[in-house]
C-alpha cells in the first residue's frame, strides 16, 4: 500500500512554531495505546503496536518533496492518527529527518506512554522539541480518562519523564488536558502539580476540550484553568484556550513583581490581564532587568529569574 499522498499535512502556520509541516505516521487508521475520552478521533480499541504504516523511505521522500515546494518550513511536526511512538521505525526515521532538515526544527507530539522504553527514551532525545501528555497521576484517574492499553504504568511514565527532563538538552513540553469532573478535582490537581515540579519541563500547556470529543465528556471553564495555573507556582504555565476572556486590570509595580514571583506569565496573559499603564510598568521592569523575557518552546514568558 502506498501512503505518499496522505503522510504529509500542511504546511500550516503555527502560533508557537512558525510554519509547521505535519507528518502522520498512521495515515490509514487510528492506532493508539490510549482511547482517551476527549479524543477528537472516534473511539477505538487500544493497540500496543502499529500493523499498518508507511516505510521510512516514503516518509522521507514526502518530507523532501514538501521542502522542495515550500522552502520556508520552520518545524517538522511528527504525529499520528493515534500514537507516533508506536511507529516501529521511529529511531531510523528521526535519524534520516535530521540529515535532511537543515535549519528546520523537529517536534514530536506523543502521549508519553512509551517513554519508559529505553529505545523510545533515546529516540525522543533526538528531537528538538518533545511534547508529551500527562493528564492524570493517580492510576484510577489515568485509567478512566486516558483508557490506556493494559500494562501501561503511569508511575513509570512520571519517573521516566523526570529522568528525560534531566537528560535532554532540548525543549521538553508537557501538556495536560482537563476534563470536567474527572481530572479537575483538587486531589488530582495536587498530584499533577507535585509530579510536574519533579519533572521540571521547559513549559506546561494546560487546556481543555475544544473539539467534539469521542465520548460524552465536558470541558472545564477558563476560570478553572486559571485557578489551576495559579496553583502551579513557579512553573512556566501556558493556558491554551481559544476564546479566553479579556479582563484587564490595573497593577502596581509591587503587585506585578509578586505575581511573577508566583508564576511566570505569557505575553498572552499580559495582553488579557494588564491595562496599558500596567504594561508600561512591566516594560520598565524588563528594561531594568528586574523581569526577564524567556522563550520556552515557542512561547514567551515574563519571569523573575
Amino acid at each position: 500500500m502506498s501512503y505518499s499522498n496522505s503522510i504529509i499535512f500542511g504546511p500550516i502556520p503555527s502560533r508557537r512554531f512558525g510554519i509547521s509541516l505535519g507528518v502522520d505516521l498512521s495515515p490509514s487508521s487510528k492506532q493508539c495505546n490510549f482511547d482517551c475520552l476527549y479524543c477528537e478521533l472516534e473511539g477505538s480499541k487500544t493497540v500496543d503496536s502499529m500493523i499498518s504504516y508507511p516505510k521510512v523511505k516514503e516518509v522521507i521522500e514526502a518530507v523532501q518533496e514538501s521542502f522542495d515546494k515550500h522552502p520556508k518550513i520552520d518545524v517538522i511536526t511528527v504525529t499520528a492518527n493515534g500514537e507516533p511512538t508506536l511507529y516501529p521505525k521511529l529511531d531510523e526515521l528521526i535519524d534520516e529527518v535530521n540529515i535532511i532538515k537543515n535549519n528546520t526544527k523537529t517536534l514530536i507530539l506523543s502521549n508519553g506512554s512509551k517513554i519508559y522504553d529505553e529505545n523510545i527514551f533515546n529516540t525522543l532525545l533526538k528531537f528538538d522539541t518533545v511534547k508529551l501528555s500527562l493528564d492524570c497521576v493517580s492510576a484510577k484517574c489515568f485509567k478512566k480518562l486516558d483508557r490506556n492499553h493494559k500494562g501501561i504504568d503511569v508511575q513509570k511514565i512520571v519517573s521516566s519523564m523526570i529522568e528525560f527532563s534531566k537528560t535532554t538538552r532540548n525543549q521538553f513540553v508537557l501538556e495536560i488536558l482537563f476534563v470536567k469532573d474527572i481530572n479537575d478535582k483538587e486531589e488530582e490537581i495536587n498530584l499533577l502539580y507535585d509530579a510536574v515540579k519533579k519533572i521540571n519541563p521547559s513549559r506546561v500547556d494546560i487546556g481543555t476540550i475544544d473539539r467534539p470529543p469521542a465520548y460524552d465528556v465536558k470541558p472545564v471553564s477558563f476560570e478553572s484553568l486559571e485557578y489551576i495555573a495559579n496553583k502551579f507556582e513557579g512553573i512556566n504555565v501556558n493556558i491554551a484556550y481559544k476564546k479566553r476572556p479579556k479582563q484587564t486590570n490595573s497593577f502596581s509595580k509591587d503587585e506585578i513583581i509578586s505575581m511573577l514571583k508566583r508564576r511566570p506569565l505569557t505575553f498572552e496573559d499580559i495582553d488579557n490581564l494588564f491595562d496599558d499603564n500596567s504594561k508600561n510598568i512591566l516594560k520598565n521592569l524588563a528594561e531594568l532587568k528586574i523581569v526577564s523575557i524567556i522563550d520556552s518552546g515557542g512561547v514567551n514568558f515574563y519571569k523573575i529569574l
